[in-house]
């Protein structure tokens, strides 16, 4: 019984990791303008930083959101705002080799504190805690198991990116794939501002 719990989890997981988000669509991007190596902080920023925010969550801070619908609105508003800068900061991005290009891959603490403001990673966190966790117990190995699950699932999207490098050597059609980036990154926050 428990181990077809855990299955269930690690399959929730795995399809909640590795389908379109804002996590992915950042990482393809930033695959593709930094290449994989210098992602890989953004991509365990990601997992560890995700897995550290569902833990916290199963400490009972989602129950506090539950019952303050209040709350929970101005952190929707919020994290809008900010994919929003974010889609911005993307779309406008130079190429990493031009001239005076200030243009650098998130940090780890970036990527981490960036789950806190993700509408996606909160609809996650919370399906995943009210499904798989009884107690504080239950929402650490719902947290373990999504940073151990998130990481390979990350992973496939910065090499999607990188594998874009060479195709993307243009700056022009570099340019382009940053746009279209930026445009799924909003995209991808439609099912919030609908729910």
């Amino acid at each position: 019984m428990m181990t077809d719990l855990i299955l269930a989890l690690c399959a929730f997981a795995f399809v909640t990791s590795v389908t379109p988000g804002p996590n992915n669509m950042m990482l393809m991007a930033s695959g593709a303008n930094f290449g994989l190596r210098r992602t890989v902080p953004h991509m365990l920023g990601v997992s560890l930083g995700f897995g550290g925010m569902v833990w916290v969550l199963g400490l009972g801070f989602d129950r506090v959101i539950a019952a303050n619908p209040a709350l929970s609105q101005a952190l929707t508003w919020i994290s809008m705002v900010y994919m929003l800068w974010l889609a911005w900061k993307i779309a406008t991005a130079a190429p990493p080799d031009s001239v005076g290009t200030q243009g650098r891959p998130m940090t780890f603490l970036q990527a981490a504190a960036f789950q806190w403001v993700n509408p996606k990673a909160w609809a996650m966190a919370l399906g995943a805690l009210s499904a798989y966790a009884a107690g504080v117990g239950g929402a650490l190995v719902v947290a373990l198991i999504f940073a151990l699950v998130n990481l390979p699932t990350v992973a496939i999207w910065a090499m999607a990116g990188q594998g874009l490098r060479g195709f993307l050597a243009s700056p022009g059609r570099l340019r382009l794939f940053n746009a279209v980036m930026a445009f799924l990154l909003i995209a991808s926050m439609l099912p919030v501002l609908l729910d």
